[in-house]
């Protein structure tokens, strides 16, 4: 990667109520992005909902995309014809960096049949689509895993072990307050760490989401704590999510090219 900084956007919902509206926003705040020299990162159907595709976005809007600062999510919650369609597209766009990641599902969206990618397992995961598509488009991609903290560490880190196995080179962890022992311990697995950042001042999402309380209610500043990250992580980049472009897009943006 070119830059060590990523900046997440969303792309638009499949029931947006007014389409036209939603998809001249993520054009607008791709550009910026990209025009900033930041790796723009897109997740794929975040928290179970169906969204547009953003290379399908990219092509029907003739957006920028430099393939040096472009991070594409693809997790495990497609049909094959759906995920091959996506890597084919990838590749003819010469995107080279990849987020592979298990996601979340719903009722709405297919799951991956691990006979279907010739693998022997229950289920697929990160780990079984990784192989996938090393061994499908071998050299194409470099491929971004994540990583969480807040899991018991034995399994957590054993998972780590088997994602680089499997072609991992980038690793991601999810958005933390201050400094955290287990990322630290990530140094060991000798590849670049991205330490994500979490910008809205609605911590207690998060918290949720992890169990345990990260910050008091009301008293979580996003720019001091992606402050304290970039001070604490200087060999690092970081992952900036829940970005409010409209109120924290320009210190967000001198504050990573200072």
């Amino acid at each position: 990667m070119k830059t060590r900084h990523l900046v997440e956007l969303l792309s638009p919902r499949m029931d947006s109520e007014d389409l036209d509206a939603a998809l001249d926003l993520y054009a607008a705040r791709h550009r910026l992005v990209q025009e900033a020299g930041f790796m723009l990162t897109v997740p794929d159907n975040p928290l179970g909902e169906p969204r547009f595709k953003v290379l399908e976005i990219v092509q029907e809007l003739d957006l920028p995309l430099d393939p040096d600062r472009f991070l594409l999510h693809i997790n495990t919650f497609h049909t094959k014809e759906d995920l091959d369609a996506i890597l084919a597209q990838a590749d003819s766009l010469n995107v080279r960096h990849l987020l592979i990641v298990t996601g979340d599902g719903s009722e709405r969206l297919a799951k991956l049949d691990p006979a279907a990618l010739g693998a022997d397992t229950p289920s697929v995961t990160s780990v079984e689509l990784l192989r996938y598509i090393h061994k499908s488009l071998p050299g194409r991609f470099q491929t971004g895993v994540a990583f969480n903290p807040y899991e018991p560490q034995d399994h957590e880190r054993e998972k780590v072990e088997r994602k680089i196995a499997a072609g991992a080179s980038l690793i991601i962890t999810q958005p933390i307050v201050g400094r955290h022992p287990n990322v630290d311990k990530l140094a060991a697995f000798g590849l670049p760490v991205v330490v994500g950042a979490w910008m809205s001042k609605r911590i207690g999402l998060l918290s949720e989401c992890i169990g345990y309380e990260l910050a008091p209610a009301g008293g979580f500043d996003p720019m001091a704590s992606l402050e304290d990250l970039l001070r604490l992580y200087p060999e690092s980049g970081v992952y900036v999510s829940m970005l409010g472009f409209r109120r924290q897009w320009e210190a967000v943006r001198d504050l990573l090219t200072a």
